[in-house]
């Protein structure tokens, strides 16, 4: 086989305590193309995650132990970049939050289901956009196709989500953007009550995109939402 097939093969860690759904979670993305490596813990599956850098993390919350909430947490806050999604057992609207708060890209509800699993599964490994389309703010730059931006000359890598809430507040500069749209257009989730998610995404991307010397870009409108420009 040529060698450049099997570099192009989509890498997926999965992490997981439960024997029987990471033999079935394996052998489907196997079957699908995907290679799979897998960890029993977070520690181990963080330490995999560090030797392989996959193109896809999975992980159930409930791992022996430990949350898997924390373990998304760690590895966000290691610049782990990757898609991650979580297995879950509840949809309720807290466990949705509470999911992406963590970092985590998207969810996958228990009891397993092949179909709908593979189907998540394959949004976050499909090929890249190959356009280059490129969006401008001030000194922001933001590359759709390799979905990273730079700024004076500093590059910047995004996870799926911080790419998508960038992307579309630099689709609208200077306009004022309500919390309700956001969620809308990035999370594809219609959030009843209060939620932070919006809030904790913009933390992580100030710390990425501001430097010391640089201007704060995306500025808080007090009691409405967000929006992006220089003053």
């Amino acid at each position: 086989m040529d060698s450049n097939a099997i570099d192009a093969v989509p890498q997926v860690l999965l992490i997981c305590a439960n024997a029987d759904l990471t033999e079935r979670v394996r052998h489907d993305l196997a079957e699908a193309g995907y290679g799979v490596s897998t960890a029993t813990t977070g520690e181990r599956g963080l330490a995999q995650a560090q030797r392989s850098r996959p193109d896809l993390i999975i992980i159930d919350r409930l791992l022996d132990g430990e949350s898997g909430l924390a373990v998304c947490q760690k590895l966000r806050s290691e610049q782990f970049c990757m898609p991650v999604l979580m297995l879950m057992a509840r949809d309720t609207l807290d466990d949705r939050i509470a999911c992406l708060e963590a970092g985590a890209d998207d969810y996958c509800l228990k009891p397993y289901q092949a179909d709908a699993f593979l189907k998540i599964v394959q949004i976050y490994l499909q090929p890249g956009d190959t356009t280059a389309e490129q969006l401008r703010f001030a000194d922001l730059t933001l590359d759709v196709g390799t979905r990273t931006a730079s700024r004076n000359n500093r590059l910047i890598e995004l996870t799926t989500k911080e790419f998508e809430l960038l992307r579309y507040l630099m689709e609208h500069p200077r306009e004022v953007l309500a919390r309700e749209q956001i969620l809308e257009n990035v999370w594809g989730y219609d959030f009843v009550g209060e939620s932070n998610v919006i809030e904790v995404y913009v933390r992580y991307l100030r710390l990425k995109i501001d430097s010391d010397n640089d201007k704060r870009l995306i500025q808080t409108v007090r009691g409405v939402g967000y929006v992006l420009r220089e003053s």
